[in-house]
């Protein structure tokens, strides 16, 4: 990710907020149940670009939105972003070891407390927006646009997709809905989370709607050519899995060249959607661009 002063300072106010959740919110105690919290702390605050966050802060900040109001959004957003990673890397599902060049939740503290982990980071997200100091309807709108970003017709929907895709054909159009669900529903969540946090017009939501989901989808793109082109060390992750799972990409599908070339596409329309918010939409443009350059 770029690391202009915005960035850089956002995301250091999302990790004091973090830590002061997690300080703040589970048990101190010996018993099993602070396994537990040390899991999610593990798997919280283990690193990470915070994309999800800083697009929700940005997002506010484009609606002139509260700031605190986001900074939680951000938040909610990472812990259910981490929630999804440990489930992810289970044996039951991608049955990854290695996440941000660390173990996995699941090696770390062994299957039984990874899939609680993931179970208690779920409901955190929810309960820092259900508390947080913010008009009723704000809060509404906000846990019902992370529910349907998570739920059946967002993240958790995709990845069953994906599950019941391994050796099969799909094409383009059916890639496309699958990591409109399984990756894009959950980018389109924060930014509409951030904007939520504001009282925007109906156009500006529109044009925010409109840049998350190409954005959402070049992502995708981009985590499917890194892949195939990037080492473990520099990914964090095992490289080289979804050939090996035999799993229906965009690499696979039109090449690294053309897939490349389709993430560039994708970022030109995503800020061609952002041409009616101008200036106050500068932060967007800046990460949608670290997020179609990055390298991990």
């Amino acid at each position: 990710m770029a690391a202009d002063d915005w960035a850089a300072g956002s995301r250091q106010r999302l990790e004091e907020f973090l830590s002061s959740v997690l300080a703040s919110r589970l048990p101190q105690g010996h018993r099993g149940d602070r396994r537990l919290a040390d899991g999610m702390s593990y798997a919280l605050l283990g690193g990470g670009k915070r994309i999800r966050a800083l697009l929700a802060m940005a997002a506010g900040q484009a609606v002139s939105a509260p700031p605190d109001y986001a900074l939680v959004a951000g938040a909610a957003l990472e812990s259910i972003h981490a929630f999804s990673l440990v489930h992810d890397d289970m044996p039951c599902m991608d049955d990854d070891d290695l996440r941000r060049g660390r173990p996995t939740v699941h090696v770390a503290f062994g299957e039984a407390q990874a899939l609680l982990v993931g179970d208690a980071l779920q409901t955190l997200g929810f309960e820092l927006i259900a508390d947080m100091d913010a008009p009723e309807d704000i809060r509404v709108r906000l846990i019902g646009i992370l529910a349907r970003g998570t739920g059946a017709l967002g993240m958790a929907g995709g990845q069953a997709i994906d599950i019941d895709a391994l050796g099969q054909t799909m094409t383009q159009a059916e890639l496309e809905a699958m990591h409109a669900m399984k990756t894009g529903a959950l980018i389109s969540a924060a930014v509409a989370m951030g904007a939520a946090c504001g009282r925007p017009s109906s156009a500006v939501s529109a044009a925010l709607d409109r840049f998350a989901a190409r954005i959402g989808l070049a992502f995708q793109v981009v985590d499917d050519v890194l892949d195939v082109s990037a080492d473990a060390a520099t990914l964090g992750k095992t490289p080289g899995k979804d050939a090996a799972a035999n799993k229906p990409t965009f690499v696979g599908l039109l090449g690294v060249d053309g897939a490349q070339r389709y993430a560039r596409r994708l970022h030109e329309e995503a800020l061609e959607a952002l041409a009616p918010l101008e200036d106050t939409a500068a932060e967007l443009r800046r990460l949608a661009a670290a997020l179609v350059e990055r390298t991990h």
